[in-house]
């Protein structure tokens, strides 16, 4: 699918990116996972984990799992739909599946 060749692509212009393809989704890792992808016919259901909680009208749901790991949910219909605004997203992730954010509170990583 189209879209899903523009995430890595977006993805990728923030550094190496693993694409690990798991039972029922497809993960993008650096040191920890940071998003994941289900393929449908017609469009692509995903998430990044953000450090905060961020507020679009994209997201299909928000939840937290822990205060600094925030899921945001999302679907794409198409290449198009990788805008800036989902680059964004990604850099943010990004971050985050590098524990950048743990590391700016104090916290070890290994």
């Amino acid at each position: 699918m189209a879209a899903f060749r523009a995430l890595v692509a977006a993805a990728r212009r923030n550094g190496p990116v693993t694409v690990v393809p798991e039972k029922t989704r497809i993960a993008f890792q650096v040191r920890m996972s940071f998003a994941a992808f289900t393929l449908k016919k017609h469009l692509l259901n995903g998430h990044v984990v953000l450090a905060r909680r961020r507020d679009s009208p994209r997201f299909t749901k928000v939840w937290g799992p822990s205060p600094r790991n925030q899921v945001h949910e999302f679907r794409l219909r198409g290449p198009d739909d990788v805008d800036e605004e989902v680059a964004d997203w990604l850099r943010e992730a990004y971050a985050v599946g590098q524990q950048k954010h743990l590391a700016s509170r104090g916290e070890k990583t290994k």
